[in-house]
């Protein structure tokens, strides 16, 4: 008689869960964060505007119209929201300031060689000249008419521009004629001059006549701290 021994089975497997263990288990499992979209576009290569070389765009120029467009719609912007002519100038003069802190390390980077690194304007006169031919170049393609000094008053300083690009797109009421919108230039001469440690204020006005040659002449004047007069006196 021959006796046969049961085969051991291995572990059985577990019946799926039903309809409300499933239910129970998606409410204990924690929510998952949803994905937020910026609505930023990537190129297809992966590269954005700071991966380009910074001399690629040197000599690259803006449309007018693209500029014309931009700047209207800024100073629309700002114009909603002030509550006078002077407000409406302070803050395109603050649009501009960041501006010109940016500028002027890519204009010195531009402008310098591997054997010979441009050198930051430090004092009073090369930062003129810096900003009436350098900054100027950049960004209206040609310098600034003239650089005078006050006669009267030894901080104050005037770069005067016959006909700024940024005055000859915009149309201005005769209730404010006293609006320049060259403050956003002025503020962009500010930022420069503070960010090489000659903190002064700049502003814009109007100087041209009805009839005359150049009816939109502005004069953007420069006022110097006393601190850093003092300071170039005794640096001759």
């Amino acid at each position: 008689m021959t006796t046969t021994t049961p085969a051991l089975s291995g572990p059985k497997p577990l019946p799926p869960p039903t309809s409300l263990q499933q239910q129970s288990s998606a409410q204990r499992a924690p929510p998952q964060p949803q994905q937020q979209h910026t609505g930023l576009r990537t190129p297809s290569n992966r590269k954005t505007i700071y991966d380009r070389n910074l001399n690629r765009t040197r000599t690259t120029e803006l449309s007018r119209a693209s500029f014309a467009y931009l700047f209207s719609e800024m100073v629309t912007y700002a114009q909603k929201r002030v509550t006078g002519i002077q407000d409406l100038e302070r803050r395109l003069n603050e649009a501009g300031y960041p501006l010109g802190q940016r500028l002027l390390p890519l204009l010195l980077y531009r402008t310098s060689t591997p054997t010979h690194p441009a050198p930051r304007p430090t004092r009073i006169l090369p930062l003129l000249q810096f900003i009436a031919h350098t900054l100027w170049r950049h960004l209206f393609s040609r310098s600034a008419d003239s650089i005078e000094s006050s006669s009267t008053n030894p901080t104050e300083y005037m770069i005067i521009d016959n006909e700024p690009l940024v005055n000859q797109y915009i149309s201005v009421p005769k209730e404010m004629s006293q609006l320049n919108c060259a403050a956003f230039v002025a503020g962009i001469v500010e930022g420069v001059a503070c960010s090489v440690g000659l903190g002064c204020a700049v502003s814009a006005h109007n100087a041209g006549e009805e009839g005359g040659m150049w009816p939109g002449k502005t004069v953007f004047l420069i006022r110097f701290e006393e601190e850093v007069v003092k300071r170039e006196g005794a640096g001759k």
